[in-house]
């Protein structure tokens, strides 16, 4: 059978846009199978309890896996964050996120954190709701650059990117949080004693593997001793000699995270033992392939929607995953 034939035309035409002519049928097969399995894993799933309490896990630095997704501790930081449980790797990189600072005693009211590249996440307004104070930073907008990072107004419009109505009002939001621009490859000497920090999904596009692992390191110094750091990026884990390793995006293998490993150790530092067991479950071994939904044509998105369900795909030639970072700091440092 001719998978053209399959296709209205409309559809066709604008699927051809994006996809090779010659795409064997098997990719798409693939792909929406994958989806598939993921809804239905969703819908497996226990309700959610709206009165279930934090509890700790001792997480480690990990990449995400469906087992993690199917837990009680994501189920609750689900639930904190207003948000169903997708196996979808965003999902997890936040529930994680949320975890691991409650496993570093971050979750306290009045504590203060510093967050880096957050733009429009969620996270800010999640942890405000919580009565925790934060200052979030992003790099300055091309206006700001134009007026020196003056203007007031621009910094409030891009702190306010981070509001959301449903987690935290905002009086509270406005108390708690403030914006600083902020470029991750030269963190201000001025941001400092901060109880924890984190990053989600950011340090992978600082230019070079080296520049993101130096971020790591670096955002140790805005700690207080027994601060936590924790962050998320981007984990090649099914190819150890090649990865990408300078551009906009790059890929984080093991040997790089066993390298920040021994240097954060060297600096007296305490890492979350490195596990790079990426999980045997059905969404741990499916890994998406383009095109993603975000690419597809209008017309295509009407009639076979925007949804992804993964937690591995295709990043150019490598299969990647998230990776989750969890950094104690050491007395003293």
């Amino acid at each position: 059978m001719n998978f053209k034939n399959l296709l209205p035309q409309s559809v066709l035409r604008a699927f051809e846009a994006i996809v090779p002519p010659k795409i064997n049928p098997a990719v798409l097969n693939q792909k929406f199978f994958g989806y598939d399995i993921a809804r239905a894993l969703t819908a497996a799933l226990p309700p959610p309890d709206m009165t279930s309490k934090p509890r700790f896990v001792g997480l480690g630095s990990k990449p995400s896996t469906q087992e993690d997704l199917e837990s009680d501790w994501a189920a609750h930081w689900a639930t904190q964050l207003k948000t169903q449980i997708l196996f979808h790797r965003k999902i997890w990189e936040y529930v994680y996120l949320m975890q691991a600072l409650f496993d570093g005693g971050a979750m306290e009211p009045g504590k203060r954190g510093l967050g880096f590249g957050c733009g429009r996440e969620a996270i800010a307004s999640s942890l405000a709701g919580q009565g925790l104070r934060l200052t979030i930073t992003d790099l300055p907008s091309e206006e700001m650059r134009k007026r020196g990072w003056a203007d007031t107004n621009q910094h409030a419009a891009m702190r306010d990117a981070a509001f959301y109505a449903h987690l935290v009002d905002y009086p509270t939001f406005d108390s708690l949080v403030e914006f600083r621009p902020v470029n991750m490859n030269a963190i201000p000497n001025d941001l400092r004693d901060y109880d924890f920090c984190w990053s989600v999904c950011a340090f992978e596009h600082l230019g070079s593997i080296d520049k993101g692992l130096d971020f790591v390191v670096n955002a140790m110094d805005t700690l207080k001793p027994g601060g936590v750091a924790v962050h998320t990026t981007e984990f090649n884990y099914l190819d150890d000699t090649n990865t990408l390793t300078a551009g906009e995006t790059v890929l984080f293998q093991r040997r790089h995270f066993e390298q920040l490993a021994e240097r954060l150790t060297a600096a007296g530092h305490k890492i979350a033992p490195l596990d790079f067991y990426v999980g045997s479950k059905p969404m741990d071994r499916f890994i998406d392939i383009p095109p993603y939904p975000n690419d597809y044509p209008d017309e295509v998105r009407r009639q076979w929607g925007d949804e992804s369900y993964h937690l591995k795909l295709m990043v150019g030639a490598f299969a990647c995953t998230c990776f989750g970072l969890m950094v104690i700091k050491g007395p003293g440092k």
